[in-house]
C-alpha cells in the first residue's frame, strides 16, 4: 500500500509539473535530488563506518562488559521470573547493553535470543506474550542511547557543525521513555 502512495504521489507530481509547464524543473530537481542523495549515502557510510569500529573497540576494551555488570542488578529488579533464569538475563543484558553503545546490529541476535529464552519460561503456552516478554520489549524499543550513532553519523554527513550534541538530549529522552515504559508496563501487568 505504502509503494501505491508513493508511487501515487511522485506520478502526480511529474504530471502537475509537465501540465504546468514546468517540465524542466522538476527534471532537473529529479537529478539534484538524486546526486544528493548519493553524496549523502556515500558520506554516511563513512561516517557509520568510523562509528561501528569505536564501538568495537569499545566492546573489546571491555566497556559493554562493565556496562553490563552494572545492569544486571538494576534489571534483575524489574524483572520477575527472567531474574532467576541465567541464560534469559544474559540475552537480556547482552541485548540492552549493545543498544546502548549504539551496536544495533550486534543487539539483534541477543534480543531473539533473549525473547526465545523469554518464550522458554513462559508459563502460558498459548501464544500470549508473559510480562517479561512484554518489559524487555518495551525496554528493547525505548532503550537508552548512550552513543546515538546512527544521529550523530546522518548529522555529520549532512554538513552538522557539532554532530555530537544530540548525545546529551538523547540520553534524557530515551531515559524518559525507558522510565515511564517500565512504568506503564509495571501498572499494567496489575490488570492484565
Amino acid at each position: 500500500m505504502i509503494n501505491f502512495i508513493w508511487f501515487s504521489i511522485l506520478a502526480i507530481g511529474i504530471i502537475f509539473g509537465i501540465v504546468t509547464g514546468r517540465g524542466a524543473e522538476v527534471s532537473k530537481s529529479i537529478i539534484v535530488s538524486a546526486d544528493s542523495t548519493v553524496k549523502l549515502v556515500i558520506g554516511l557510510a563513512g561516517i557509520m563506518c568510523l562509528w561501528c569500529g569505536v564501538v568495537k573497540v569499545a566492546e573489546r576494551s571491555g566497556l559493554t562488559d562493565k556496562l553490563a555488570k552494572l545492569l544486571r542488578p538494576l534489571l534483575g529488579l524489574i524483572f520477575k521470573e527472567a531474574a532467576r533464569d541465567e541464560k534469559a538475563m544474559g540475552a537480556i543484558v547482552m541485548n540492552l547493553t549493545a543498544n546502548m553503545m549504539g551496536l544495533s546490529n550486534a543487539a539483534t541476535p541477543f534480543g531473539i535470543k533473549a525473547m526465545e529464552e523469554l518464550k522458554r519460561l513462559n508459563k502460558n503456552k498459548d501464544g500470549v506474550a508473559s510480562n517479561d516478554m512484554a518489559l524487555f520489549l518495551v525496554l528493547n524499543a525505548a532503550c537508552v542511547q548512550i552513543i546515538p550513532t546512527t544521529v550523530i553519523s546522518i548529522r555529520a554527513a549532512v554538513g552538522s557543525q557539532n554532530p555530537a550534541e544530540t548525545i546529551i538530549p538523547s540520553i534524557i529522552t530515551t531515559g524518559i521513555a525507558a522510565i515511564f515504559g517500565v512504568t506503564m508496563c509495571k501498572v499494567l501487568q496489575r490488570y492484565f
